[in-house]
């Protein structure tokens, strides 16, 4: 079982790749500015230029920059706290992520009724060739973030929910959670992602979750789920008015 320590480190380690920083500079106060850059090994999420992306672990910012915008940016920036830039005007899309809380985390009590199957990499294509085009869940073999594990919360013969965990990196998988609208508001969210998580970290990975600032369900869930705030991250900016 993955420790606390060994947990912060990895992520530490791959959030520096993914903003071009020292894993040192996410426990520094202040604003640390980084030049963008596609580096080997970072999470193969889209690379939108001109980029503006900032994340913050609680201490500092790492604000993540284009290079010929980086120069604009650090004059609008300088001198401000965190909470000044990730208010800025032309920020949006700040989403929170969540670490599971290692040394509290434990099973979560499933809803009577319901049966909980764990789904190995191998037999997800049969699942979607099965259930696809019912359920409308898509799957891509091929994806640079590919699905690894699924959970799948099932009432007799119906899929109720499914629980996702990709392979973002080497080292850490994201986890996502759907409940059918008819199988809503039965506890069904928060136990699927607490079996996902507590079965990544088994086998030596990183489990990680997040949520849209305005889902406050899927908070809920993450909380109950056994997880806590590790991180916020601003993936949208509207850079028009500061680029002129």
């Amino acid at each position: 079982m993955i420790n606390k320590k060994n947990m912060m480190d990895f992520v530490h380690q791959q959030l520096a790749i993914d903003y071009n920083c020292s894993p040192d500079d996410f426990l520094k106060d202040g604003l640390i500015f980084t030049e963008a850059r596609e580096n080997e090994g970072r999470r193969p999420f889209p690379f939108v230029t001109p980029r503006l992306e900032m994340i913050s672990m609680g201490h500092g910012t790492i604000i993540n920059v284009s290079s010929d915008i980086l120069p604009n940016i650090r004059q609008v920036f300088e001198g401000k706290t965190r909470e000044e830039v990730f208010n800025s005007p032309f920020i949006y899309g700040v989403m929170p992520y969540f670490l599971p809380d290692i040394d509290k985390i434990a099973s979560t009590t499933k809803p009577d009724g319901f049966e909980f199957v764990m789904v190995e990499k191998q037999d997800i294509q049969k699942l979607y060739d099965l259930y696809g085009s019912q359920y409308g869940m898509q799957y891509d073999p091929n994806s640079q973030i590919p699905e690894m594990l699924l959970v799948l919360a099932k009432y007799k013969d119906a899929i109720a929910g499914i629980a996702k965990a990709k392979a973002d990196c080497k080292t850490m998988w994201s986890i996502d959670v759907d409940v059918l609208n008819s199988f809503r508001g039965k506890g069904l969210a928060a136990p699927m992602v607490n079996m996902l998580t507590l079965e990544i970290l088994r086998r030596g990975y990183i489990p990680y979750y997040f949520a849209a600032t305005s889902n406050v369900l899927s908070t809920h869930v993450a909380v109950r789920a056994g997880y806590i705030p590790a991180w916020v991250h601003c993936y949208k900016t509207r850079l028009d008015g500061i680029m002129k």
